[in-house]
């Protein structure tokens, strides 16, 4: 629990992002740490300015996290950190995940098969009963379906997955105890005994317009692939479609009459080769690849059994990070491991000295 409030308490310093925490968090060695390190010291982390240095000790922050805290015990809410297990694997692939997910219900977003579906609030008949269609098609792979709650097809989407028994996730733009709209906060309840509510945002922190754009990043980042089932024009449903294709995440879209606005973004992101065309279930899972049985291997290629015999947990945990990549640097390294930058390091110097990587120019490391 103490870790938890340092936690929390560390998104609450003004100025500090995911990169500027991931910085204190790796070169102070934990969470806690960052708040016994002396403002002169911390000054001195690359990417930390001066302001957030003197802002980590503030008093304030630490009665915010305190009552956000006991916000989320009163209400039953779940808080997922960046470096925790079971904050979500795919949304630490992006750039700007944010420090801190509030969840409720049963989530399970490291599901397999995951996809959001995103689209217009004016939803048309033709634009529902398409989706409904397709989620009905579906429904067999049995995914986790990802929306936003908002009026049209987001709420369309969550409504037939809780028909279908499909479990749904809505991504807020408001704190998990101001559901907005208010019109569907009985569905958002309902959802949290079939998926769950997240927000990056504290419990009773009220929406704001800008609130929604930032979510979308979240909606992207916790799928696989992306739905775009109807869109005008503009919107947040494409700011999402465009999200997703920087995350390397696939977009798809169902086409629309060419005479009706609401169709518009749908074409246009077909036409530009922005989006896949999707008119069935079966074009999703086959862009997804949902019938294809995943090879069980591990990903460590080491030939020599009994050199990695001798390699401690710490060591196979860093090599296979490093299998992912190509090169990687000593700070970035660290912070995907979880381990500090000074034990990272010497760990590094070992796996050279048995000649399983090469450190280069840049604190760059790649192995051989």
């Amino acid at each position: 629990m103490q870790e938890l409030l340092y936690q929390v308490a560390l998104s609450q310093v003004n100025g500090v992002g995911l990169y500027s925490a991931r910085q204190l968090i790796t070169y102070c060695g934990g969470v806690q740490q960052i708040f016994a390190t002396p403002s002169g010291k911390l000054q001195k982390i690359p990417g930390i300015r001066d302001q957030v240095a003197q802002a980590v000790k503030d008093p304030e922050i630490f009665r915010k996290a305190e009552n956000i805290l006991q916000q989320c015990e009163k209400h039953h809410i779940n808080i997922s950190f960046i470096t925790d297990a079971n904050y979500p694997r795919r949304l630490k692939e992006i750039e700007d995940a944010p420090l801190l997910l509030f969840h409720k219900g049963t989530i399970d977003t490291d599901h397999t098969k995951t996809i959001a579906i995103v689209g217009t609030r004016k939803a048309s008949a033709y634009g529902k009963q398409c989706l409904e269609n397709l989620l009905q098609e579906i429904a067999p792979w049995n995914p986790v379906v990802i929306s936003g709650l908002a009026y049209g097809i987001d709420i369309t989407a969550h409504k037939i997955c809780l028909d279908l028994g499909l479990r749904t996730i809505a991504v807020l733009g408001s704190g998990i105890q101001n559901i907005y709209p208010n019109l569907h906060k009985n569905i958002a309840n309902t959802m949290c005994e079939q998926g769950g509510l997240i927000s990056e945002y504290p419990p009773d922190t009220k929406p704001e317009m800008y609130f929604f754009p930032a979510r979308n990043r979240i909606i992207a980042g916790l799928c696989e692939g992306v739905i775009v089932a109807e869109a005008g024009e503009k919107g947040g449903a494409l700011i999402t479609a465009q999200l997703a294709n920087s995350y390397n995440r696939e977009v798809m879209a169902i086409p629309g009459n060419l005479n009706v606005l609401t169709s518009t973004g749908c074409n246009d992101l077909i036409k530009n080769n922005q989006a896949h065309l999707i008119t069935s279930g079966k074009d999703v899972a086959a862009l997804l690849n949902w019938d294809v049985e995943s090879a069980k291997h591990s990903k460590f290629k080491l030939k020599d059994t009994q050199l990695i015999a001798t390699l401690s947990p710490e060591e196979v945990q860093l090599y296979e990070l490093l299998e992912q990549q190509d090169t990687i640097e000593l700070d970035e390294l660290a912070w995907k491991s979880g381990i500090n930058i000074s034990r990272t390091a010497s760990l590094l110097l070992q796996l050279e000295m048995n000649g399983l990587i090469q450190m280069l120019p840049g604190k760059k490391i790649r192995i051989t």
